[in-house]
Order: C-alpha cells, then structure tokens, then sequence
C-alpha cells in the first residue's frame, strides 16, 4: 500500500484495503488467542513444579474464560464462502394464515431487527408493505455489519408459528407460516448486466404512515424482472429516484444470488418454495401454547424461552446450524 503508484487505480486500491482488513480481522484474534494459550501453558507448567491453590483457580477461572473466544473463533471459520462477509438483503413473506401470518411475518421482521442491533449492525428498512388489519404483506431489510450474510443465511426458509391467536374471540390456538429469504448485499464494484428492456417498472402510491406526502404522490417503485419473474418494490423515500436506485439495488442482489446459486448448481426452486410457504416445509417452529418452545427442525436444537428469542437472541440456532452443516446450504 505504501509503494508509489498504489492510489493511481483507486478502485484496486479500496479491494487491496478491503482484502486486508478482512485478513487482518482474521489473523489478530487468532494471534491474540495463541499468545494467551501460550501464557496459560507457562502457568500450567509452573503449578507441575509448585503447587499453589490460588494459582490452580486463577488458571481454572482463565481457561474457563478462554472457550467463548475459541468457540466464536472456531464459528468464524466456518464463514468461508465468497459473499459471507458481506451484508445482507432479507425478506419476510406471509404464507398460510391470513391475518394470523402476516402478524408473524411482523413479529420475525422485528425479531431479526433485534438481532442486528444486538449485533451493532445497521439496519435500513428498503420496503414494508401493511397488512389491512394487522401485520405486513411483505419486509425487505438491507442489514449491514461484519459477515451479516454470513449468519444470516442460516435464517433462509419456512418458519411456524403456533399459538392462542389475539384476533380469535374464541381464544383458539392457530398455526401460521411466514418465509424468509437472505441475498448477500452487492457492492458497487460486482458488475451484474441489467438489460433494461428485461425490466417492468411500475410505479404506485405508497401505502402506511407517511403523511399527505405519500398518500397522494406515485412515488413508490415496483420492478419486475420478466426473464426471472423477480419482483421488488420500495416505497420508504418519498422521492421516485431513490425508490428506484433502492429497487435496482435489491435487484442486483437476489440476481447475484441467483447466479451464485446456478453457477454452483444448487439453486433452489425458489418461486415453488415461496408459494407452498406451510406445512412440512418449516425449518422451524415457535410455540407459544400450550408450552413455550422454539424448535429447529434441521438441527434438533430446542430453546425454551421463546420471548428472548423473538427479542432477537437467535444466535444458538445460527451457531448449531454452522456447525452442523459448515455453512453450506441444508437444502
């Protein structure tokens, strides 16, 4: 980076900077790790020739400390795919349940919401279609941070609600379905050809809060890609432009994605999947009554205490996920 003539092609530049700082994240808490397991070896081997007490606990209490960075390590490494460090498109659709599954396709927006915060990522809601009662048609959220995709991708398939439904008067209990698809956030630097005679750009008047602004302007975009039957929209600016560079970019996304999958030839028939979004296909079930469990059905992992994981704490079911399948697709 210091030789001359590094900055006369900024654009290789910023990916040698890029490629850096994603080793550099990689080799420093795997040299920091070392250089504390070497410490402790030296304490271990000091209590072989002198026994001390105090001495023995501290280490005790040292290791005991140590295995959450192993363990976290140990995760990072299986986030070796080529788009895992990136950031992450997410989608949540509602499937069988009407009203009920558009109210828990909110509640997952939420939840995955609070999980990136928990993260210290930055989220950005690209669209939010209401639903007419309650609940939403549809979520698109861009969420930025250190291999969001990465995680995130775990999260890609059906997931099942049961519960007593606030909306019965007759307090029965319900099941409901919504579906959740992860692209990886392209940067500006992947070139992914867009032919605009592909595209139908539709524009509409955006729906929910938003004032007299939004009621009474087309300022909302939808595009669909005819060769693909990819269909995204965003509406949360109140300009026509940034609505459709949003769009275009959420485009890019789920068509990089798609090329990624195809190139490998493990593209799923995901227009199949999106319109049967009920039973058998969960990869993941909530229940709220008559006990509280969340149970994830590729793993086996079972979580108790359902209201910490609907406020965002879904990093066990990740990490089981991780490491039983080593990031790859459970498809």
């Amino acid at each position: 980076m210091s030789e001359q003539g590094f900055w006369d092609a900024p654009d290789q530049a910023r990916e040698v900077i890029d490629e850096a700082n994603r080793l550099k994240a990689w080799i420093e808490p795997l040299t920091q790790l070392e250089a504390r397991v070497a410490e402790l070896r030296e304490l271990g081997e000091l209590l072989e020739v002198e026994e001390d007490p105090d001495l023995d606990a501290e280490l005790g209490r040292e290791v005991e400390a140590l295995e959450p960075r192993v363990e976290a390590l140990e995760l990072r490494t299986m986030l070796q795919g080529s788009d895992d460090h990136r950031g992450a498109i997410l989608t949540v659709h509602p499937g069988a349940g009407g009203l009920e599954s558009q109210d828990w396709a909110e509640m997952l927006t939420r939840m995955y919401t609070r999980w990136a915060e928990r993260r210290g990522y930055d989220v950005k809601v690209l669209d939010m279609q209401p639903g007419e009662e309650a609940g939403i048609k549809s979520a698109t959220l861009e969420i930025q941070g250190d291999h969001a995709y990465g995680y995130l991708k775990a999260e890609k398939g059906v997931h099942r609600l049961v519960r007593i439904s606030p909306f019965d008067a007759q307090s029965r209990r319900h099941t409901s379905f919504a579906s959740v698809f992860v692209y990886p956030l392209v940067d500006d630097d992947i070139e992914i050809e867009i032919d605009e005679s592909d595209l139908r750009i539709d524009t509409f008047r955006a729906s929910g809060a938003g004032g007299q602004h939004v009621n009474k302007t087309d300022s909302a975009i939808r595009i669909t890609h005819l060769p693909t039957g990819i269909v995204v929209a965003c509406q949360q600016e109140r300009s026509q432009h940034k609505n459709r560079a949003t769009a275009m970019k959420m485009l890019r996304a789920a068509l990089y994605e798609r090329a990624l999958e195809e190139r490998e030839k493990e593209r799923e028939a995901l227009e199949a999947t999106k319109t049967d979004i009920g039973w058998g296909n969960q990869i993941r079930s909530y229940v709220f009554q008559p006990y509280t469990m969340v149970n994830d059905h590729r793993t086996e992992l079972k979580v108790g205490d359902v209201n910490r994981v609907m406020d965002g704490d879904i990093d066990p079911f990740i990490e089981a996920y991780l490491k039983k399948f080593g990031g790859q697709s459970a498809a």
